[in-house]
C-alpha cells in the first residue's frame, strides 16, 4: 500500500489515503519520495479548473526521490539513484512525436496526477522513462520545482533557438518567473522583468534581470517599445497582451507559460504589423528535462523554496493560494 494525501471533491482539503498499485510492470520503477513541490497546475486540478482532473486523486507531479524497485525491461536506471519526475509519466512511444524525442506532445501520453495518483504521498509508480537521473550538484528540495516549473521556462529556449544575442522579458515575478530571470540570465541574455508590483524589483534583479518595468507605468512601457526579442508570461491569472506586444521588436515572439483559463484578446493588427507570433509551451520532453537539470547544475540555478512536512500540505496549499509563497513550497518527506 502507498500512503498519501487524497483530493476527493472540487476546491476540498486532502486527506490522508491508502491506494494499492497492483503488480509492477516491466517497465516501471518504483520511486520513494523524498520531496514534492507544490506547483500552482495542482492547484487548478485540484480545483478543477480545467475540467480535466478525475477524482479521488492524489495531486502533486514535482517529484524528486530514490528508486527502490525496477521491472526487469527499465534501462539506465538503479536501486538506490536520485531520480525526478514531473508532469509527465507516460507516452505510447511509437509516435512520429515519440520517436523523434518529443514525447510531451504525444497524443496518449499520461500525466503523473490526472487519472492516477501523484507525488503528495509517500511513493509512486512511474514508466521508467519519465524518471529523470539527478545530478549529484543539485538539492533535492531546490531541484524539486526545477522538474515542472524548469523546464517549462527552459524549454522556449530551445524550441525558438533564444541565445545570448537576444533580449527576453519575463511576465510575473513569482514561482516560474523567478526561474526564467535565472535561465535567461544564464543564456546570455539582456533580461527585463515585468511586473505590476515595485516590491518585486529588488529580487527581480537578484534573480538576474538587467532590467525592471512597471506594467501599469504607461511612460516606462512606452520608452522600452520594440525593445525586446521575446516575452514568456509566466503569470496564472490575466495578462493585457494587447500593452505587451508593443515592447516587441519585429518577428518578436509572446510565449505563454502560465495557464489562464480565459479566452485572450488579442488583435490582429498587431501581430501582423510587427509580424509578431503568439505561442505557448508544453512542459519538456525527458531528454530535455535531463538537458535542463545539467544545465541548472552548471549554471548554479536553484528554485527559491520553503519546505514543509507532507502532512501539513493543506497549509502549504492555502499559502500558494493566497501567492504568499516565496518562492515554492516543496513538501518533504
Amino acid at each position: 500500500m502507498i500512503r498519501g494525501f487524497v483530493c476527493l471533491n472540487p476546491r476540498e482539503q486532502l486527506k490522508p489515503f491508502s491506494y494499492d498499485p497492483g503488480a509492477m510492470t516491466e517497465r516501471e520503477v518504483e520511486v520513494r519520495i523524498t520531496h514534492c513541490g507544490i506547483c500552482h497546475s495542482d492547484i487548478h486540478l485540484i480545483d478543477d479548473d480545467w475540467g480535466m482532473s478525475a477524482y479521488p486523486f492524489i495531486p502533486g507531479h514535482e517529484i524528486v526521490g530514490i528508486v527502490t524497485a525496477k521491472g526487469s525491461a527499465t534501462r539506465g536506471l538503479e536501486v538506490g539513484q536520485r531520480v525526478g519526475i514531473g508532469w509527465q509519466r507516460d507516452s505510447c512511444g511509437a509516435c512520429r512525436y515519440c520517436r523523434n524525442g518529443n514525447e510531451n506532445l504525444c497524443a496518449h501520453q499520461a500525466a503523473t496526477c490526472v487519472g492516477h495518483h501523484g507525488g503528495y504521498a509517500a511513493s509512486i509508480r512511474v514508466d521508467h522513462r519519465f524518471a529523470i537521473p539527478i545530478p549529484e550538484e543539485l538539492d533535492s528540495e531546490a531541484t524539486a520545482p526545477l522538474l515542472c516549473g524548469g523546464i517549462t521556462v527552459y524549454s522556449p529556449f530551445l524550441t525558438h533557438g533564444i541565445t545570448a544575442r537576444h533580449r527576453v522579458g519575463v511576465v510575473g515575478i513569482g514561482g516560474l518567473g523567478h526561474l526564467a530571470l535565472q535561465f535567461a540570465r544564464a543564456f546570455g541574455c539582456h533580461v527585463t522583468a515585468l511586473s505590476r508590483s515595485e516590491s518585486k524589483k529588488a529580487e527581480a534583479t537578484s534573480f538576474g534581470a538587467d532590467r525592471f518595468i512597471m506594467t501599469n507605468d504607461v511612460p516606462a512601457m512606452k520608452a522600452a517599445a520594440q525593445s525586446l526579442d521575446m516575452i514568456l508570461s509566466t503569470v496564472s491569472g490575466d495578462v493585457s497582451f494587447p500593452s505587451l506586444l508593443p515592447l516587441l521588436r519585429p518577428d518578436g515572439k509572446i510565449c505563454i507559460l502560465g495557464a489562464s483559463s480565459n479566452p485572450l484578446n488579442i488583435p490582429a493588427s498587431a501581430l501582423i504589423s510587427g509580424r509578431l507570433t503568439l505561442c505557448g509551451s508544453n512542459i519538456g520532453s525527458p531528454g530535455e528535462i535531463r538537458d535542463m537539470l545539467a544545465f541548472a547544475a552548471r549554471k548554479g540555478i536553484r528554485a527559491r523554496t520553503e519546505a514543509v512536512p507532507m502532512p501539513d500540505v493543506n497549509a502549504a496549499l492555502d499559502k500558494v493560494r493566497a501567492n504568499k509563497a516565496r518562492y515554492r513550497m516543496v513538501l518533504k518527506n
